[in-house]
């Protein structure tokens, strides 16, 4: 069994049998923040690896991560490979700290992570092929697997690199959506819970759940109308959940 927990915005704990990772977790006080932080980052210890999708505040928590370095000395730091200067400023020791790209995979306990790429607005690439910006596929040993959408929008090609996975057992996808108020202030956006609850549709995970939508006034979505629109469309398949904050669902092996 895998429990997962949902932190806010697209924090996500993952706890397997033996590897416990925490990925996206915004772990610093703000006072733009509209949920509070429910767990403290220094009282946030035992973790096997800690993952960003990628180098923004709310992603990779640079603060958090600068004291989970010390507190969690032997967890892995897994990142976009792009920003592996950023990591190690943070205190994070060269041999914790995993920088993926598109297509590639780590396996932590008996957890693997696997790398795409994501389009936060635009499928950015630099000049060495990196991607700025991935989504995580997070497979257990016994078959069970999430997919960790990241920040992305929808772009060609996509599907069918989440489609060779085969069926997810629970998605996290971003529905906060994106418009040019948000975009001239420098704010990137994502999927629109249209967009968002049609990859879920076409994907037919088990179980999807909507993130990105609870943290910021200016940067938010109602998840009521994701839930509303999948099961207008998809006639309640996948099943969708909407957490609250510190709220865990446990995943078992499909018998399908």
């Amino acid at each position: 069994m895998v429990t997962v927990t949902w932190l806010g915005q697209m924090g996500l704990l993952v706890k397997s049998e033996k590897t416990t990772l925490c990925i996206d977790y915004y772990a610093t006080p703000d006072k733009d923040r509209q949920t509070p932080v429910p767990i403290p980052a220094d009282e946030l210890k035992g973790i096997d690896a800690f993952l960003g999708t990628h180098d923004h505040l709310d992603h990779i928590d640079h603060e958090a991560w600068k004291i989970w370095a010390k507190t969690n000395p032997s967890a892995k730091f897994v990142f976009p490979r792009k920003h592996e200067a950023s990591v190690l400023a943070d205190g994070v020791v060269l041999e914790n700290a995993i920088g993926l790209n598109e297509g590639e995979s780590v396996k932590i306990g008996d957890l693997t992570i696997h790398a795409i790429a994501a389009a936060h607005e635009f499928l950015d690439r630099d000049e060495n092929g990196l991607y700025p910006y991935l989504q995580y596929i997070v497979e257990a040993e016994e078959g069970i697997r999430i997919h960790h959408a990241g920040d992305t929008v929808r772009y060609e090609g996509m599907l069918p690199k989440l489609k060779a996975f085969g069926t997810f057992d629970l998605e996290l996808l971003p529905i906060n959506g994106r418009d040019a108020k948000r975009y001239l202030s420098d704010c990137i956006g994502n999927m629109t819970y249209q967009e968002a609850a049609d990859l879920a549709g076409e994907l037919s995970p088990r179980l999807v759940v909507p993130g990105h939508w609870d943290m910021f006034a200016h940067n938010s979505e109602d998840p009521n109308l994701f839930a509303a629109y999948l099961n207008a469309k998809y006639h309640g398949k996948p099943e969708c959940r909407i957490l609250k904050v510190m709220e865990s669902i446990d995943l078992s092996p499909s018998q399908s």
